[in-house]
């Protein structure tokens, strides 16, 4: 049986990595987006900011908040916990003591996407190389999870690992929703250039998910926030919406089950009602009735979180 503290270091990884994949995601899509929008570009960044925990810290450090400053911030800045580079060297850190309890490509992919991400500073911008560092991480995460599912077997660990992924998947899912629709963009504009600056940013907040092909395909009637909410909370076959993140944390977590059978029967009690608040909700009732709310759901993924940590992670 695998002990607490390697079971929380593969959580933890499959977080991290999340979480490094899913700020460059954004932070690609709202820097091209702050560029277009040019005076503008405030209104891209603050949602963004918000979403990775406010902007005081940033302003006590950079004494504005502008496109130079959030890039540096959210990319390579080691004092912000959410960084890129903050993230990918929490996952090193907790991938180093698991050395010999993880296959040698897993570890030497970290290893490279660490030396690769986490020693750049502002030289990056002045060569305007944010670009491809944004894409270089979101790849080195796209090539961790692959090798993780080619070579890692699929016991106690990897169910750990899955869980810390889906959850934050879907946490991030919520939270960049919950920048949206609870800001700016709460209400829908009349005049046709506000429209078309309205349009745009739902257009970014669809690539910083890659979900902007997926949804022309199967949303035919153009760019509406409540269908791309719909998609990106709702829809049951693509791979970044809330729905699917859940569904796979709740296989991840019945797979832990039966490791410890009837040990812990509240994780899956809880997972189980996210899943089904997901499955039998229309897109109204998160979105207009707040029933669920957009809180709610973000609320039930934290508790899913905490039990987690309370059952497995607290005791040796």
């Amino acid at each position: 049986m695998l002990l607490s503290r390697l079971a929380e270091s593969l959580f933890w990884i499959g977080r991290y990595v999340e979480r490094a994949e899913n700020t460059a995601r954004l932070l690609n899509v709202n820097y091209f987006a702050s560029l277009e929008m040019g005076g503008r570009a405030r209104e891209i960044w603050l949602p963004l900011l918000e979403h990775t925990g406010g902007d005081t810290a940033l302003r006590a450090k950079y004494g504005r908040v502008d496109a130079r400053s959030v890039s540096a911030w959210l990319a390579f800045d080691r004092d912000n916990p959410a960084s890129i580079a903050s993230s990918v060297t929490r996952a090193r850190e907790n991938a180093r003591g698991l050395r010999d309890r993880i296959p040698s490509e897993m570890w030497e992919s970290l290893n490279r996407s660490y030396l690769t991400l986490c020693f750049e500073s502002n030289s990056l911008l002045e060569r305007d190389g944010l670009f491809e560092y944004c894409n270089a991480a979101r790849d080195a995460s796209q090539m961790f999870f692959g090798i993780a599912f080619a070579t890692l077997p699929r016991d106690e660990g990897w169910a750990f690992m899955r869980a810390g992924q889906m959850l934050e998947r879907g946490d991030n899912g919520l939270r960049v929703l919950q920048s949206r629709l609870r800001g700016i963009d709460a209400t829908p504009v009349s005049d046709p250039a506000g429209r078309a600056i309205q349009t745009q940013r739902w257009v970014s907040v669809l690539k910083g998910s890659s979900a902007y092909e997926a949804y022309r395909k199967q949303v035919h009637s153009g760019i509406e926030p409540q269908k791309i909410s719909e998609f990106l909370l709702l829809d049951e076959y693509f791979p970044r919406s809330v729905r699917y993140s859940a569904e796979n944390l709740q296989d991840a977590l019945t797979q832990i089950e039966r490791w410890h059978p009837g040990q812990h029967p509240d994780i899956l009690r809880l997972s189980r009602w996210l899943v089904a608040r997901l499955q039998y909700a229309h897109i109204g009732d998160i979105v207009t009735d707040d029933n669920p709310s957009l809180e709610e759901l973000l609320t039930e993924f934290n508790r899913v979180g905490a039990a987690i940590t309370a059952a497995y992670f607290a005791q040796e």
